[in-house]
C-alpha cells in the first residue's frame, strides 16, 4: 500500500511536471534581460519584450490585494467567531456561489457597472474585477483556518484579561496566519492568471501608461493576443510571456515562504 500511494503521488505529479518544463522549454528561447526592460516590437522587427505588459499584471494584481484583502479577512473573522444565524448563512452562501461563477461573468459586471460609466478600459477597472474574484477564496479559507485553532488559545487569552478584538487579532489570526498566507497566495496565482475578465475592463494597450486610468497591458491577454497570431517570432514571446507569469507566481510564493520562516524564527 506504501507503494501504491507513491505511484498515485508521481501520477499526480506528472501532468504538473509536464507542464512546467513544456513552458519553461519553449519560453527560455526569447527569454533575456531585455524581455523585462523593453517594450512590444512592431511584426518584422527582432527583439522587443513584454515590459508594461509584466508592470500591468503586478499592478492589477496589486490593487486586487487592496480592494480583496481587508474585506475578506474581515469577513472571515465575522464568520468564524461571531457569525451565526440567517445573515452568516447568507454571507457564506454568497461566497460558495461567487466563487464558482465563471471570471467571464465577473468582467462583464464590471464593464457595465465602472467601464459603461467612465467611458473607457482602464487598469482599475481590470484590479477591481479580480479583487471580485479573490473575495471568495480569501474568505472561505481564512474562515476555515481560523476555525482549526485550538479554542484553548482563546480561552486563555480571554483568562489573562485581553478583550475579544485583542484576542481575535493577536491570538487567533496570529496563529492561523501560515495557512492564510497559503490562501492568499493561491488566490493571487488564480486571478493573476486571469485572461477574460481583463479583456472587459482593462483591455490592453501596447505602449507604457504608469497611471491605471488607461488600457492597462497583461502578461495574460498579452500571451494570449501573440499566441493567436501566425507570426513565430510573437508566438515564441507569449510562450516567454506563459514563462514569466509562472515565474512571478513562484517568486511570490517563495517571498511569502521565507517571510513566515522568518517570523516563525526557524533557521533555514
Amino acid at each position: 500500500m506504501g507503494w501504491l500511494f507513491v505511484a498515485m503521488a508521481a501520477l499526480i505529479l506528472i501532468p504538473l511536471a509536464s507542464v512546467v518544463l513544456y513552458v519553461v522549454v519553449h519560453g527560455l528561447k526569447r527569454l533575456d534581460f531585455g524581455f523585462f526592460t523593453a517594450m512590444p516590437a512592431p511584426v518584422g522587427e527582432g527583439g522587443g519584450g513584454m515590459a508594461n505588459a509584466i508592470y500591468g499584471t503586478l499592478a492589477m494584481v496589486g490593487v486586487a490585494c487592496c480592494i480583496s484583502l481587508p474585506i475578506s479577512i474581515m469577513a472571515a473573522i465575522y464568520l468564524a467567531e461571531v457569525g451565526k444565524g440567517r445573515y452568516a448563512f447568507l454571507v457564506r452562501f454568497t461566497a460558495d456561489v461567487l466563487s464558482g461563477v465563471p471570471s467571464i461573468v465577473t468582467g462583464i459586471f464590471v464593464y457595465q457597472i465602472l467601464v459603461r460609466r467612465v467611458h473607457h478600459f482602464s487598469g482599475w477597472a481590470g484590479g477591481l474585477a479580480l479583487g471580485i474574484i479573490m473575495i471568495p477564496l480569501v474568505t472561505r479559507t481564512t474562515e476555515e483556518l481560523l476555525k482549526l485553532v485550538p479554542r484553548t488559545l482563546a480561552e486563555g487569552s480571554l483568562a489573562l484579561g485581553a478583550p475579544k478584538w485583542k484576542t481575535t487579532l493577536f491570538v487567533v489570526l496570529h496563529a492561523a496566519r501560515g495557512g492564510i498566507m497559503t490562501g492568499i497566495l493561491l488566490a493571487v496565482a488564480r486571478v493573476a492568471g486571469e485572461t477574460a475578465p481583463l479583456l472587459f475592463t482593462a483591455l490592453n494597450n501596447q505602449f507604457w501608461h504608469a497611471s491605471l486610468d488607461q488600457p492597462t497591458a497583461s502578461l495574460t491577454v498579452q500571451v494570449l493576443t501573440y499566441a493567436i497570431t501566425p507570426f513565430q517570432d510573437w508566438q515564441d514571446q507569449a510562450w516567454t510571456g506563459a514563462l514569466v507569469l509562472l515565474l512571478i507566481v513562484f517568486a511570490v510564493a517563495l517571498a511569502a515562504r521565507i517571510a513566515l520562516r522568518r517570523n516563525l524564527g526557524v533557521e533555514e
